[in-house]
């Protein structure tokens, strides 16, 4: 039950989010248990961000929301993955990206709770 959400400055075409879209089913499974078949995604282009007081080139904030926990070496390798995707993609340099991560106790889905 991961949820990946990416807000960014740049302009995100359908090809773009099809290889973002590609990637991220690829980058959740670095969690044990989580696979792509249960990931939900939401691109958010075109914001309006700043980056330590700029707004001179683009920017990207990723919130990765799951069910339960993995472990910190888990989360260094997720964040190396997905910022790598995004600069690469995107071209956001990695050093204007943030990760931002979400551990969940309760999860719904269809009506019912995990």
């Amino acid at each position: 039950m991961p949820f990946i959400d990416l807000k960014t400055t740049a302009k995100i075409s359908d090809d773009k989010e099809a290889i973002l879209r590609a990637e991220f089913g690829k980058i959740i499974t670095l969690i044990p248990g989580k696979t792509e078949r249960w990931l939900m995604l939401n691109f958010t282009d075109g914001c309006r961000m700043a980056f330590g007081g700029n707004a001179d080139a683009d920017t990207a904030y990723i919130n990765v929301e799951l069910l339960g926990s993995t472990t910190n070496e888990v989360y260094d390798k997720l964040t190396r993955a997905i910022c790598d995707s995004v600069s690469k993609t995107l071209s956001v340099q990695s050093d204007r990206i943030y990760v931002k991560y979400e551990e969940c106790e309760h999860w719904g889905f269809a009506g019912e709770n995990f």
